[in-house]
Order: structure tokens, then sequence, then C-alpha cells
């Protein structure tokens, strides 16, 4: 079981950064593939953002390409979303989300969002003009 802790979300202007953190209890974190989704309000829940288990690969929507940066330091259970260039259509509940390592997973990888096996709260990220 892994439990997954949102932070850093909050209320920024556009063309402003913000940085989410999530944090992971567990010892097998650096066994995971970890990635963020978000859901606008009246909206389905969209990717965002991917990374394999040890950083040798990530994946991201067309929307976020060029502004957003997943990253992970698995010495601290931490993923991480840096966004820049914060457009108003990005406000939305920013979720991390973790999948156990399966054999041939990397292949498969990036995964869609119900293959994911556990979920943190979220984060609200509010982008203002």
């Amino acid at each position: 079981q892994v439990q997954l802790v949102e932070s850093g979300g909050g209320l920024v202007q556009v063309g402003g950064s913000l940085r989410l953190s999530c944090a992971a209890s567990g010892r097998t974190f650096s066994s995971y593939f970890m990635a963020w989704f978000r859901q606008a309000p009246g909206k389905e829940r969209e990717f965002v953002a991917a990374i394999t288990y040890d950083s040798s690969s990530t994946y991201y929507a067309d929307s976020v390409k060029g502004r957003f940066t997943v990253s992970r330091d698995n010495a601290k259970n931490t993923v991480y979303l840096q966004m820049n260039s914060l457009k108003r259509e990005d406000t939305a509940v920013y979720y991390c989300t973790a999948r156990e390592y399966r054999w041939r997973d990397t292949k498969r990888f990036p995964f869609p969002m119900e293959e994911y096996d556990f979920w943190g709260q979220g984060t609200q990220v509010t982008v203002s003009s």
C-alpha cells in the first residue's frame, strides 16, 4: 500500500510558476511509475505528465509540453511537477498517482488512468488573470 500526499498548489497569476510535490509512503517508491493527472470543474480527469520508476523516460500531454516538467527524487520518495508559463486553462485539481512495476511495464509506458494503483487526494491550482 502506498499513500500519496500532494502539496504546493495555490493561486498564481497567468504566466507564473508553481511546483507541486507528491510525497509517497512506503519502502518501494523507486519501483513505482508516477504520474500527474488533473481535473477541472465540470470536466473529466485528464493526463498531465508521467515518469518511469528510474527517471529514464518522461511523457507529457500536448497541452503542457514545453511548460511543465516532471521529475522525481527516489531518495526522498517524492515526485515533482514544475509548472511554468501557467495559463488559465491549467486551473484544476492536480492528482498524483502511482503504479507498481509489473513485468514488461517499461515497454508499455505511459499508462492510461485506469491502470494506476494509488491516488492522492489532490491539490488545487488556480491560475488567474
